[in-house]
């Protein structure tokens, strides 16, 4: 009976749910820009998100709202 269940989720993944990954695999033989393309939206959206903190950073630095006192935060 375990065998049984374990083999339904050896099939739930390998036929369900990586149709998608299947589907990048095969588009990699024919456009690798195209099959890669959701790589480079993350890499995308990390860069603008880092750009973001790094700006609200700048902001936060120059109104002087930042406790820098070396007793601010209890772990140091």
């Amino acid at each position: 009976m375990m065998k049984n269940f374990f083999e339904a989720i050896a099939w739930l993944f390998e036929e369900i749910l990586f149709i998608p990954f299947n589907f990048l695999r095969q588009l990699e033989l024919e456009n690798w820009w195209l099959a890669n393309s959701i790589t480079w939206s993350f890499l995308v959206l990390g860069v603008c998100a880092s750009v973001y903190w790094i700006n609200q950073l700048r902001i936060f630095d120059k109104k002087g709202e930042e406790d820098k006192d070396p007793s601010a935060h209890s772990f140091l």
